[in-house]
């Protein structure tokens, strides 16, 4: 099962709350799923596919530790590919925090916040053949 884009912007939601790109906060207990999708692809732009992505957020999200890991990999991601797992374009990034998120040829992801020119350009059909898709909205109208 493929679950990547590839040449794909996926815009923020048309009922996004915010007109910038946010960092999501932590709770006291630690980081949230969208707080760690953000320190993983803003902090490595590129380098995650989106099925990569979903995946690294899963296991450090239940704190899986890297021995188990190590030892039941396959088995871990058998077990976490095997149920429906919802795409970026449900994520929070785009959804709540002013994300866009550019998927590379390679089917590589980028964050791109919605006030700057490379998000303009994305928009506006400015950056080759990429297709745009719309993050789902947050409420239902």
């Amino acid at each position: 099962m493929e679950w990547n884009y590839y040449d794909t912007f996926i815009t923020v939601a048309a009922d996004c709350p915010v007109e910038y790109g946010l960092i999501p906060p932590d709770k006291k207990t630690g980081k949230t799923k969208p707080g760690i999708e953000f320190e993983l692809a803003a902090g490595h732009p590129y380098r995650y596919t989106q099925e990569e992505l979903l995946y690294e957020v899963h296991v450090r999200h239940k704190g899986i530790p890297a021995e188990e890991q190590a030892e039941r990999g396959e088995e871990l991601k058998a077990e976490f590919y095997r149920k429906p797992q919802p795409c970026m374009r449900a994520s929070m990034l785009p959804k709540k925090y002013g994300w866009g998120i550019h998927f590379n040829a390679e089917g590589k992801l980028a964050l791109i916040p919605v006030e700057s020119p490379e998000y303009r350009r994305f928009v506006d059909g400015g950056v080759g053949n990429v297709k745009l898709v719309p993050a789902m909205r947050n409420s239902k109208k």
